[in-house]
């Protein structure tokens, strides 16, 4: 047994002053002279007898009395746990992720868990607390209270491994004190299988709240399909967790206005299509009605005015006509001009240069080509048979290409595709084994195969190149090549064309590291905002002479459309959506962790913690004690005789 405030105790010295006053009572007995002697001797002897043993019994209740009312005010207690007289230090993990937005008994499993906390913990109690998204140390419930209701969810969560170093650090340096981490979360199943350090200082007790949701469809992606002079197809990607649905509704806005609709039925995935119009500026909005996670339920593009991408060939006595079918007016701005025609002032505006098959490269084309490509252009070299290799090598070191060997005589097929190479990444729906390789008579070799894109039966490249720079290994003419009638080159060159310029995407996702060019031209102190007409921020970015490349992550915080501004002027805008990995249904069974404490109910796991610093108080037994024997004395007073 224990006291809380055992210094009263000393009070019990105190019970040697009813002991003292019945020792050294003054009371003493008075002789009255009665006519009948002998019967009073006998009386008086009786008397005497019980007078004593009442005083006594009296001492004993007055002494248990006054004992048991000092006790009392010592308040004594027996503790629950032998740790009981340690320090306790509680540090909560509270998962805020898109996942937590599941309904569960009493709304989603994210209020539950705030909704217990306020509940349960008391407010003046130290506690640190750590979500996804902010970190409180060292503070109490009642200073937390506005922050939880007001936590909004995340759309990224903490690693799993992770949670209990971030939560060990939050721990006094305190060895004597008892700490107790709570991690609450649903526990999606992720990539990895769940493990925690083993740490026999920190009592890690695991909340696993259940979730009453039993199915949830997103929107996962959109792209598009198909496209021509005046319409293009939108595919959009969805996908179910749970049972089969039929005819779940799929709209499509522009702003706020409502374009169209479409019905699908879903069972693991599907599509839904859309055509709209190629020319057209979108704000895209994709909705559907969905009882399940809400945050998934909508989906943000965009399909802003596409600019023609300059193309500028340099010829010396070559015919051109298989790049003017490849670029065409619809998509490119074409231009060409013979060596000796060409104005040197059209290439910094120019997004990719040809240099087909010259013979040499003039100091003022290479200065030339050196400063375009610094400042982001796209350079494709086609050489010449009879080419003064010396000029080709000199321009080649500055643009980081592997320079020109000699050149060979002997005939080739072209056989090998990279299909892993950045510029073939999506041009072909399956990998070709098996096609009409084309060839070439004379063909150059380069110092380095590396970053080939094309090559020769033996491993030697035809076309290497990355980074917007790249080379043939020969020339393209009819008389050398039928590289020219072949399937490959349009995608090629067509794709070189189009990396050129570098066009926003549909959409980028928040928490990832986007790197977006946008084309304007900046003046000296100009920079780009991001935001919304009531909030904008200045990312990171870099300005060339055409493009700006703005670098996002963290921000924007929120899906949506945002505008990209040079100070009031709105240059296009660009949409961004959270992560789908929150819409997994499927969860981890924590239960079956090792020496681990798991509860579905934070309630549970806050009363299991108080348990073990809880006490039974006696104080009160011993106020009755102290009134019983106070009723004894009482009795003893009035009754005994």
């Amino acid at each position: 047994m224990q006291f809380k405030h055992p210094e009263l105790l000393y009070a019990l010295f105190l019970l040697i002053v009813p002991i003292l006053i019945h020792l050294f009572q003054l009371r003493r007995f008075q002789k009255v002279q009665f006519t009948n002697v002998k019967f009073l001797k006998a009386v008086k002897l009786q008397t005497r007898k019980s007078s004593q043993l009442k005083k006594w019994l009296t001492l004993l209740t007055r002494m248990l009395l006054l004992a048991c009312a000092i006790i009392a005010f010592a308040q004594p207690f027996i503790p629950n746990t032998e740790d009981f007289n340690e320090a306790q230090e509680t540090v909560v993990y509270l998962d805020n992720s898109y996942s937590m937005q599941a309904t569960g008994k009493n709304g989603s499993l994210l209020n539950e868990a705030i909704q217990d906390m306020i509940n349960n913990f008391p407010e003046d109690e130290k506690i640190s607390l750590f979500t996804n998204t902010q970190t409180f140390r060292n503070t109490s419930l009642k200073a937390l209270k506005n922050d939880l209701i007001q936590l909004e969810h995340s759309p990224t969560q903490l690693n799993y491994d992770a949670l209990f170093i971030k939560g060990k650090e939050l721990f006094s340096k305190d060895k004597s004190s008892s700490k107790n981490l709570i991690l609450i979360s649903d526990f999606q199943q992720k990539n990895n299988p769940i493990t925690f350090e083993t740490d026999s200082t920190i009592n890690l007790k695991l909340v696993q709240p259940k979730s009453t949701l039993v199915s949830n469809v997103s929107i996962d992606s959109v792209y598009i399909a198909n496209s021509n002079s005046e319409t293009l197809d939108l595919n959009v990607k969805l996908s179910n967790q749970g049972e089969a649905i039929d005819n779940i509704t799929v709209s499509l806005f522009n702003d706020d206005v409502l374009l169209a609709k479409n019905a699908v039925d879903i069972s693991e995935s599907s599509e839904a299509t859309f055509s709209v119009s190629n020319n057209a500026v979108i704000n895209g909005k994709l909705v559907i009605e969905d009882a399940g996670l809400q945050y998934d339920n909508s989906f943000y593009f965009n399909i802003n005015a596409k600019p023609k991408i300059k193309v500028l060939a340099i010829n010396e006595n070559t015919d051109d006509n298989f790049l003017k079918r490849i670029y065409t007016d619809d998509e490119f701005e074409y231009n060409s001009f013979k060596i000796n025609n060409l104005n040197f002032n059209l290439i910094p505006d120019q997004n990719l240069i040809i240099l087909n098959e010259l013979e040499s490269i003039s100091d003022a084309l290479k200065t030339a080509l050196i400063s375009f490509k610094n400042d982001g252009g796209y350079i494709l070299t086609i050489p010449s048979k009879e080419a003064n290799l010396n000029t080709y090598n000199q321009l080649f070191k500055n643009i980081n290409l592997p320079q020109y060997n000699s050149l060979s005589s002997q005939q080739k097929r072209i056989t090998t595709i990279n299909y892993n190479h950045p510029l073939l990444a999506n041009a072909f729906y399956s990998k070709v084994t098996n096609f009409q390789y084309p060839k070439v008579e004379s063909s150059y070799s380069f110092s380095s195969n590396a970053n080939s894109v094309l090559s020769y039966e033996d491993g030697n490249a035809f076309l290497v190149g990355s980074d917007g720079i790249y080379a043939f290994s020969s020339a393209l003419n009819d008389e050398n090549s039928n590289f020219k009638n072949s399937p490959l080159i349009v995608p090629v060159l067509y794709n070189i064309g189009k990396q050129s310029l570098k066009l926003p995407q549909l959409y980028y996702t928040i928490g990832q590291p986007n790197s977006i060019a946008i084309n304007a031209a900046l003046g000296q102190d100009d920079i780009l905002t991001l935001g919304t007409p009531e909030n904008s921020v200045i990312p990171l970015q870099k300005t060339y002479s055409k493009t700006v490349v703005l670098e996002t992550q963290e921000y924007p915080e929120n899906a949506g459309i945002y505008e990209v501004k040079n100070k009031s002027e709105v240059i296009q805008n660009l949409s961004f959506n959270f992560n789908r990995t929150e819409s997994n249904l499927s969860y981890l069974d924590v239960k079956n962790t090792a020496n681990i404490s798991v509860n579905e109910s934070l309630a549970t796991t806050i009363n299991d913690i108080k348990s073990s610093s809880t006490i039974n108080a006696l104080w009160k037994w011993f106020v009755i004690f102290a009134l019983v024997f106070l009723i004894i004395e009482i009795l003893l007073l009035k009754y005994l005789k």
